[in-house]
């Protein structure tokens, strides 16, 4: 049986993929919907709408989605930060290996809060500019 090494990022890997999903969940609520319209596409938006009505939930929870959101990401943020000094291994291949997981780590949660920040302007910023 091969000893295997424990990753110590695979929290912050975990954390950070389910803030991709809840900030995702921002986008389809909000941002998804602003586009289609804005690019004349609304009949695509309605017609999406037909065929998955579930979408609707997102934009009448958007609050509780939001909520949802900013926790994962708060919690990612903070993994983020304590794996940011966590040693790497001394074989040189896992080394390489586990700064590509921090490096991968760190932008997909710099991607989650872009995303995050996208949904929160077309929720919460955009209808106050009508």
């Amino acid at each position: 049986m091969k000893n295997r090494e424990i990753d110590p990022l695979k929290p912050t890997k975990t954390a950070s993929l389910l803030s991709l999903f809840t900030s995702g969940g921002t986008l389809i609520c909000c941002a998804l919907p602003a586009l289609l319209v804005a690019l004349g596409a609304g009949a695509t938006l309605s017609s999406l709408i037909s065929f998955v009505p579930q979408l609707v939930w997102f934009s009448e929870n958007k609050t509780g989605v939001f909520g949802t959101a900013t926790v994962m990401l708060i919690i990612s943020g903070i993994m983020q930060w304590r794996a940011r000094s966590l040693p790497c291994p001394l074989d040189p291949v896992l080394a390489v290996a586990c700064a590509r997981a921090r490096k991968t780590s760190l932008l997909i949660y710099l991607f989650s809060v872009g995303m995050y920040l996208l949904g929160g302007f077309f929720a919460f910023v955009a209808p106050l500019l009508n």
